[in-house]
Formats: C-alpha cells, structure tokens, sequence
C-alpha cells in the first residue's frame, strides 16, 4: 500500500477495534477527518470512549458490519484468518493492512523513536512521551495503556517525533522505521510464535538493524540477553544503564520502573534535552493505565491496585514493588492467567513469580486467541505454586511453619538474575469463576489488607464489584 492511498482513505473498518494499539490508530484516523467503524469480540472501557468520539461499533464479528463505502480495512494480528470480515474483506477486493502495517507508514516519514522489550515497554514510552511533552517537542504518541493526563492511548502532535510502543509479537515490529529504537529487556516471551530465547534474540536483531547509520539503539548493552542481539547494527549503540535513575524520587514503585526512567533519560539526552527537566518530568510521572494502577478502597476498607502484569518477570516485579510501599500490609492477589500457551510453558516460572504476596486467588485462564487447552489450567497452576513454595522451604531444611527470611539467586528462564524470596506457603485457591471470587473477597477481605488485580484480560473488573 502506498501512503497516497493510505491519505486518500475516507471510510476506515478495524476489526478488532477495541485493542490497545489499534484502537489509537482509530484515533488518529479520526484527527484526520475520516469515517471509522469497527468490531471486537466484546465490550471495553477504550471501545466506550470510541464510540463516544464518534466510532461506530459492532460487538462481535460479522461480514455485513462492513458498509459499503469502507475503503481500507485495518486488522489486528490476533484475529483468525477466518475471521468473516475478513474474508468479506478479501471477497470485495477492500484494501486489508494489518496494524503493524499502517504503523510503518506512519512512522517512514517521521523521526520515530520505537520502543521495544519484553518487559516495560509500556511505562517507557509514556515516560519519554512525558518528557518530550513537557520540553516542547510536541510528539505524536501511541502507547499500549492509556496515559493519565490525557485519558488517551494517543497523542496527536504536530512536530516531526513520533513515539511509539514496538510489539515484538510475531516479528509486528519489524514494520517500524526507527530513528531510534530502545529495548528495555529480552525475555522468554510469545512461546506459541517464538521457538525459544534464540529467536526472540533474532527478531530484535532485525529490529534494530532497521535503525539508519545516524540514527541510535538504546539498550544495555552489557546485559548478556541482549548483547547477541546487537550484532550488525550501523546506528549508535547508547547504553541506558549509563544514565542512573535509580536515586529518582518517583511516584512509581519498583526497581523495574527505575530502570525504565533510566531509558527515558538516555533517549531526553539524544534529543538534547535538559537533565534537570527530564528528571522534573519522570519525577511527576504518575504511571499509565493497569500499571499498577490506584483504584480505590472496598466498601470494608481495603486498597485495591490493578496491574496488566501477565508473564512471570512482570509479575514479580510488581509485587516487589507493592512491597516497598506496603511492608506490613498483607498483599491479596487476583491473578488471571493470559493464554494457555504461554501458562504452559512457563508454569513453573509464574509459580515462583508470587513469592511477596500473602495469598493468591486465580481465576480460569484467558484464553485470548487460543483454542481450550485441556493440558493446562488454573488448578494445574495453583498446584505448582503449592509444590514451588513447599519445596522451597524444604531446600533450606526449614519446617512448614517456620518464618524464612533466606534470599538466594537463581537463574530465570532467559538467564537473567532473579531474587528470590523464600518465606511461609502462601494460600493458593482456584475458582471457576469471577463471582465466586469476588464472593470470596467480600468475606475476608479487611480493612488494610492490599488487593492487587493482575492479568491481560478483565480481572480489573473485580474493583466494581467491591467498591
């Protein structure tokens, strides 16, 4: 597709409209004055506030939903391509692009600042977008949650910046011309594409080879993860671990997002950006959407958080985190696990991930793209975290009940270094369902208690059930 005939699209359909990503896409197309419908599978806080704007939406997929004035289809990757409109699509000859793909023509003609990784990528980009804003440069801005001064998961500027989050699922971010491109971490992720760390590795490889001679990877480059995949690359290589955040007074709990600040400098410096300002701006930074997100009290007086955490490192540096703020609290979570696939394969990486939380309640499996898996579910899951736990406190040759307060290092499954922290089984239930859970929670939830709701689907709609 050329990007006159992406400029001379007037009516666009997405399918799959209600994503984080594409829905911003949606976004800027209705900036530029064009007419935009879309469907998903079900109903969400962003498809309201499309709809809102303007949009209009189909819950659920069907081949009549697309008009006959649509011009351009728009898909995301995680659809079937059996999907019926789709084929329509295709049956009429409509021009069909996938995500990724409208990305690149955005992003061929701007100065693009891309950010990559497997972890954090998310809080990255709202933080140099937060930095380039409050220094004038006046980005376009598309990011995978919605920011919190904006309400938005899309900022329309009129300079040449555009920032953006890069997906590194199946290989999407390949589509992105970066001027820049970051990479906050690699680890085991998107297992039901990737055949293991090596070729993880080797798609970051073809990322950043993208970036020109003049332009720049901002990585660390002496994390021994990511170095393989830095090979060939003609840009500069600037090491975010150069620019310590780690003394910053930031509203955002956790080493991870100190190390993400950290990045955000490196990318403020390239662009000649004060420090001083820089550091003012991630300072205010209040965090994103599901990002370990304040949502308010239960009606018995607990504090609920909310957090997208849905791979075994996320979630453990989210409960780290919740630590540094609450010692003493007691820290309740509700984790929804995100497709069979990736449960499966690192089942017991995600039953080692909730070593800081005093009690954890899983909901079924989202099954998100994926045929039901019988192999794999939640149950499977809360055993392993029982036998993890136990086992754990025996390789100390300490008792069940006694308190253990030993750290040790381990190796994670890409090879990082992951602290791990052995103490009391904590209780572990399975349930068949949201209510059943939010049942529980009203019974023994108390005043002062944390709750933290976790996962990719729609555990964050526990807090309406309790407020």
């Amino acid at each position: 597709m050329t990007e006159n005939f992406f400029k001379k699209a007037k009516n666009i359909y997405f399918i799959g409209i209600g994503g984080i990503g594409i829905s911003a896409i949606a976004r800027m197309m209705f900036g530029e004055g064009k007419q935009v419908s879309g469907s998903d599978s079900s109903g969400s806080e962003i498809i309201e506030a499309l709809k809102k704007a303007g949009a209009k939406i189909f819950v659920g997929h069907n081949a009549k939903n697309i008009s006959k004035d649509v011009d351009l289809v728009i898909y995301t990757v995680a659809i079937s391509k059996e999907n019926p409109e789709f084929l329509e699509a295709q049956k009429r000859k409509i021009k069909t692009i996938t995500y990724a793909e409208a990305l690149h023509e955005i992003s061929k003609d701007k100065f693009t600042i891309a950010v990559s990784g497997t972890h954090g990528k998310t809080t990255t980009t709202a933080m140099i977008a937060k930095v380039m804003i409050d220094a004038g440069l006046d980005p376009t801005v598309i990011v995978g949650s919605l920011l919190k001064e904006s309400k938005s998961n899309f900022i329309s500027g009129k300079s040449k910046y555009f920032v953006v989050e890069a997906c590194e699922y199946k290989r999407s971010f390949l589509n992105i011309e970066p001027t820049i491109a970051t990479i906050t971490n690699i680890d085991n992720d998107h297992l039901d594409y990737y055949k293991d760390i090596a070729d993880i590795q080797s798609a970051f490889n073809e990322f950043v080879k993208k970036v020109p001679q003049k332009g720049f990877v901002v990585c660390d480059r002496e994390d021994k993860i990511v170095s393989p995949a830095l090979s060939g690359v003609s840009g500069k290589i600037v090491n975010w671990a150069d620019f310590d955040a780690s003394k910053l007074k930031m509203k955002v709990p956790g080493k991870h997002n100190k190390k993400d600040a950290s990045v955000a400098l490196a990318v403020a410096h390239i662009l000649g950006i004060d420090k001083k300002k820089a550091i003012k701006s991630l300072e205010d930074f209040s965090g994103t959407w599901r990002r370990f997100e304040y949502k308010g009290e239960t009606k018995g007086g607990a504090k609920v958080y909310d957090d997208y955490g849905h791979h075994p490192t996320e979630i453990k540096a989210t409960l780290l985190g919740a630590r540094e703020i609450f010692p003493k609290e007691r820290i309740v979570v509700v984790f929804q696990p995100h497709l069979f696939s990736r449960t499966k394969l690192l089942l017991h990486d995600f039953a080692r991930a909730f070593k800081s939380a005093d009690e954890i309640l899983l909901a079924p499996i989202f099954p998100a793209r994926e045929a039901f898996d019988p192999t794999i579910s939640s149950d499977i899951l809360a055993d392993e975290i029982r036998h993890c736990h136990s086992r754990a406190g025996r390789e100390l040759g300490l008792g069940p009940k006694r308190k253990i307060g030993a750290r040790r290092r381990e190796m994670g499954p890409a090879g990082f270094s992951a602290e791990k922290h052995c103490g009391d089984p904590s209780p572990v239930l399975s349930f068949p369902n949201f209510p059943e859970i939010v049942t529980y929670l009203k019974k023994t939830l108390k005043k002062g208690d944390l709750l933290i709701t976790m996962g990719a689907g729609d555990a964050y709609k526990i807090y309406d059930d309790l407020a």
